[in-house]
């Protein structure tokens, strides 16, 4: 990527001035990855930022008896990787594109530098760990609050407004879904078949969509 677009991408994606954008743009490799590559491997040491600038990431973790859980998406302006000045960071998940995905890569040191210079930098750090938190204390409060079809309600909106607000592409797989809302399979494909024969979703082999959303949400609690 010529090194003007890449500047003028990094200073949408941060809000900053042009100035501190070419001095980003300048410690920074931008690389693209086709859908379903991995980005980091869980247990690998990382010694990259990354800043997601397009398309979704997601982030799965394999626990000790094999089981893969989903965590959450990176959504364009995420930060991930190795953040701070402690040198090589362990990974604790795989990152893995959801979709094509592009991100801006940084070498850790030359990251928290361009934190201490540029404060549009760490407000994006801010915002991208503000984001995270909000989404596990989001889980952690409906884990607390509610029963399994509200908690499957909650993470079928969850996941197509990460889209259009309707449309959740792929089709969300029934056992990931299960893993994410702390359920069974079995008692998932159950809330989902019943809110398919009320007519508030449907679904094929490409795409789930949320036929009345309001409906949806109303069911959560």
């Amino acid at each position: 990527m010529p090194t003007a677009e890449r500047q003028n991408r990094l200073q949408l994606l941060l809000g900053c001035t042009a100035a501190a954008a070419d001095s980003v743009a300048a410690r920074a490799v931008m690389r693209r990855w086709p859908a379903r590559r991995a980005l980091i491997r869980q247990g690998d040491a990382c010694t990259e930022t990354f800043l997601l600038a397009e398309g979704r990431a997601r982030v799965t973790l394999v626990t000790l008896d094999g089981r893969q859980v989903r965590l959450h998406d990176h959504l364009p302006g995420d930060l991930f990787g190795a953040i701070d000045a402690t040198g090589a960071a362990v990974q604790p998940a795989d990152v893995v594109s959801a979709e094509a995905v592009e991100a801006a890569i940084f070498r850790g040191a030359d990251f928290i530098l361009l934190v201490e210079t540029h404060a549009c930098l760490g407000l994006a750090l801010s915002r991208s760990l503000v984001r995270r938190l909000g989404a596990v204390t989001d889980r952690l409060l409906e884990r607390s609050t509610l029963s399994v079809p509200g908690r499957v309600n909650a993470e079928l909106l969850r996941l197509a407004r990460a889209g259009d607000g309707r449309t959740i592409r792929p089709s969300p797989v029934l056992s990931e879904l299960a893993q994410r809302v702390g359920s069974s399979r079995e008692t998932v494909s159950r809330a989902v078949s019943l809110l398919e024969r009320r007519g508030l979703v449907s679904r094929d082999t490409d795409a789930m969509v949320i036929v009345a959303p309001h409906r949806l949400e109303e069911l959560i609690y």
